[in-house]
């Protein structure tokens, strides 16, 4: 099983799985005030796609956003097609 690492900075932040400075796949996220962080890339490498590992990423921004009460505006391609799949998730949705 991977594990799913967070690192933040409180200005840029990421979901990722691999070690610092090679990173297997990523989730990126940019904060936009307190209360919102837009993500801005998902990328995952070749030996692990058609693993689900971008939606692992995602769900655990998800519940990030969730225990931090914030709002995710979702720029990347690959997260808005998500968001636009599954209602579940759209409670973190900015509107």
């Amino acid at each position: 099983m991977l594990e799913i690492k967070h690192k933040d900075d409180g200005k840029k932040g990421e979901f990722y799985i691999g070690e610092e400075g090679h990173h297997l796949a990523e989730m990126a996220y940019t904060w936009a005030g307190e209360d919102k962080l837009i993500i801005d890339h998902t990328t995952v490498e070749d030996e692990l796609r058609g693993e689900g590992v971008g939606r692992k990423l995602l769900n655990n921004l998800v519940e990030f956003a969730r225990e931090k009460k914030i709002a995710v505006i979702p720029l990347c391609p690959f997260a808005k097609s998500v968001f636009d799949k599954d209602a579940s998730i759209r409670d973190v949705l900015f509107s």
